[in-house]
C-alpha cells in the first residue's frame, strides 16, 4: 500500500511513522508513507497556502490553488482509491471503515489546519471525509497520524500474528476481552481457571462471553449495530 499525505506540518508525522508497527510495516515493504510538505506548492516566495475567508469571521482558511495543485500533480504518478479529508465534520472513523481502507492500494490523505480548507476542494476532489471522535484538533497530521497506525496494522503480514487484528476491539462490534499474562497468581488475583485449562473450545466461549459482556456494559450502543 501505498500513503500519500499532505501537510502544513510534515515534522508532525515524521515520530508517530518512524516507530513500532508502522516502521516494521515499511521496513517489509509492505507499506509506503510519503509526507508532502503543501508549501511546496504556495502561491508565493513567502510560501503562502492560506487567506481571510470570505464573509469575515476569526481564522485563516487554506486556500484552494495549493491544494488543487498538490493533488493534481500526486494524481498524475498514480490512481488513488480514496482522497481522505480529515476533518471534525467527517464520517467518524471506526473499525469497519479501516477494514476496508487497508485493502486499498493508493491513498491521498489531506491535513486540514486553521480553519479547514476552502469548501471547492472538497467539492471536487476529496472521495471521503474522516473524523477520528467529536472534539477538535489543531491540525489534521495527528488525525492522519491515527489513521495510517489502524489501517497499517491491518495490512497481511505486518502483524508477527495475523490472527491478532481479527480478536481487537471492535471488529464485529464487541470489545476485546480481558486478558491476562504470568503470574497466574498476582498478590491474590487469580487468572481464570478456564484460561490454564488448556481447552481451546472452552477458552474461545469464555473470551466470546467475556466480550459480550463487556460490550454490554461498556458500549451497548455497538449491539444496536
Amino acid at each position: 500500500m501505498h500513503i500519500d499525505i499532505l501537510t502544513v506540518l510534515p515534522e508532525l508525522l515524521e515520530s508517530p511513522l518512524s516507530h513500532s508497527i508502522m516502521k516494521r510495516a515499511q521496513d517489509k515493504g509492505l507499506l509506503t508513507v510519503s509526507l508532502h510538505a503543501l508549501r511546496k506548492w504556495a502561491v508565493n516566495e513567502y510560501g503562502q497556502i492560506d487567506d481571510y475567508q470570505f464573509g469575515g469571521g476569526a481564522g485563516m482558511v487554506m486556500m484552494p490553488e495549493p491544494l488543487a495543485n498538490a493533488i493534481e500533480e500526486l494524481s498524475a504518478s498514480r490512481t488513488y482509491d480514496q482522497i481522505i479529508y480529515l476533518t471534525p465534520d467527517g464520517q467518524t472513523l471506526n473499525q469497519g471503515i479501516a477494514n476496508r481502507l487497508s485493502m486499498a492500494d493508493n491513498l491521498l490523505m489531506i491535513c486540514g489546519h486553521y480553519k479547514g480548507i476552502d469548501e471547492r476542494i472538497r467539492q471536487k476532489y476529496v472521495t471521503m471525509e474522516i473524523s477520528i471522535g467529536d472534539y477538535v484538533l489543531s491540525g489534521g497530521e495527528l488525525a492522519a497520524a491515527v489513521l495510517v497506525d489502524c489501517i497499517g496494522r491491518l495490512i497481511p503480514g505486518v502483524l508477527n500474528d495475523e490472527t491478532s487484528a481479527l480478536f481487537d476491539s471492535f471488529q464485529d462490534n464487541l470489545l476485546a476481552p480481558p486478558v491476562y499474562t504470568r503470574p497466574s497468581d498476582f498478590r491474590g488475583m487469580i487468572v481464570p481457571d478456564v484460561l490454564l485449562s488448556g481447552d481451546p473450545k472452552k477458552i474461545e466461549a469464555w473470551r466470546y462471553e467475556e466480550a459480550v459482556k463487556r460490550t454490554r456494559e461498556r458500549r451497548p450502543d455497538l449491539e444496536a449495530e
